[in-house]
């Protein structure tokens, strides 16, 4: 059977809003502008500081967004704006420290993906949070991308009926080291940069993981991880998945940043394509639903998937906090995910089925 229904909080709308969230982010880089793009817009948030080591970024984001101040030194941002939510876009090196840093305050987080460099910090970062009795959610945005919240709501309806058989893909030959150089050095590359959010897909639309076999591959001998994987997962409900992603694929057009869904099941099946089309086939039924995603001011085609989906999971971020019910992607929920991780690198250097 597919997982419990996936439904969760509109966002607060303004005329119930009695006070804002006051929002604080740390870490102005690569992928920030969506964050502080979508804080600036939901009508929850009140942004109020942004920190970086680099004082040079935080003063372009202070400036860019009208944020009222701009630090270096997080310690210092907490203790002087004393924010009701702090949003992490850091790299994970940093993320436990920075999180800890919020819990002894008792400040609620959100932490971006990877939640950490090991699973050993991600479950101190939910312990320490569960002892300070505040929020910890991981910013895993693709099961809040349009499309994906969509399939989900067809397997809640029983339209296809059980989940038996899925793929989910992400290849691409877009350079994304390019934005990001610190990938070359990662020795643990796409499956703990990209296919994190595949295998949490997997979770979302099939349920929990019992066995997981994997084969990786470099194909670009300049960077130190693999940068091709093929995940095959068995789940406790009976169904099989296979996680496939590659940032090496030659494939025109490229699907960049787009994710591929098939799904087959007892009484139908779903394809999500390329161009935002999701094929629903159920009998002698068979409907195709565009489940592309409008575009916002700030966000542009092809990233618009992406970067709504950044306002989607921050969104569910506020209701959360308002409502006092753990968010879908809590850290405890991560661990989950991070163990299929975990599993992924263990099954590959072994060349073994990883059991759960």
């Amino acid at each position: 059977m597919a997982p419990a229904s996936s439904a969760w909080p509109a966002p607060i709308e303004g005329s119930e809003i009695l006070t804002k969230t006051k929002v604080a982010v740390i870490g102005c880089g690569f992928f920030a502008s969506n964050h502080l793009n979508a804080w600036n817009e939901l009508p929850g948030a009140d942004l109020v500081a942004v920190c970086d080591l680099d004082e040079s970024k935080a003063a372009d984001a202070a400036e860019q967004f009208s944020v009222p101040a701009m630090f270096t030194d997080a310690a210092q941002m907490i203790a002087q704006v004393k924010p009701d939510l702090v949003d992490i876009v850091t790299t994970m090196v940093s993320h436990r420290k920075l999180v800890e840093l919020c819990a002894a305050s008792k400040i609620p987080v959100i932490v971006q993906k990877p939640f950490g460099p090991t699973l050993e910090d991600c479950t101190a970062m939910v312990e320490v949070c569960r002892g300070a009795g505040t929020m910890l959610m991981v910013h895993e945005n693709f099961r809040f991308q349009n499309p994906m919240r969509r399939i989900r709501a067809v397997l809640d309806a029983g339209t296809i009926g059980d989940p038996v058989w899925g793929r989910i893909s992400f290849r691409t030959g877009y350079d994304v080291k390019a934005g990001q150089p610190y990938l070359f050095d990662e020795e643990r590359l796409i499956v703990l940069d990209l296919g994190i959010h595949l295998l949490d897909l997997a979770r979302f639309f099939f349920g929990e993981v019992e066995t997981l076999y994997s084969r990786h591959a470099r194909i670009d001998q300049r960077v130190s991880g693999e940068d091709m994987a093929t995940i095959m997962l068995g789940h406790g409900s009976g169904a099989t998945s296979v996680v496939d992603c590659t940032y090496e694929s030659r494939q025109r057009p490229d699907l960049f940043p787009q994710t591929s869904v098939t799904i087959e099941g007892t009484k139908g099946a779903l394809d999500l394509k390329s161009d935002f089309r999701l094929s629903i086939s159920a009998g002698a039924e068979h409907r195709v639903e565009d489940v592309s995603t409008p575009l916002r001011a700030w966000t542009s085609q092809p990233w618009h998937i992406a970067q709504d989906s950044v306002y989607d999971t921050q969104a569910h971020a506020l209701s959360a906090l308002a409502g006092g019910f753990a968010p879908e992607t809590s850290g405890a929920d991560n661990l989950k995910t991070y163990a299929l991780v975990e599993g992924a690198y263990q099954s590959a250097k072994s060349g073994e089925c990883v059991r759960f």
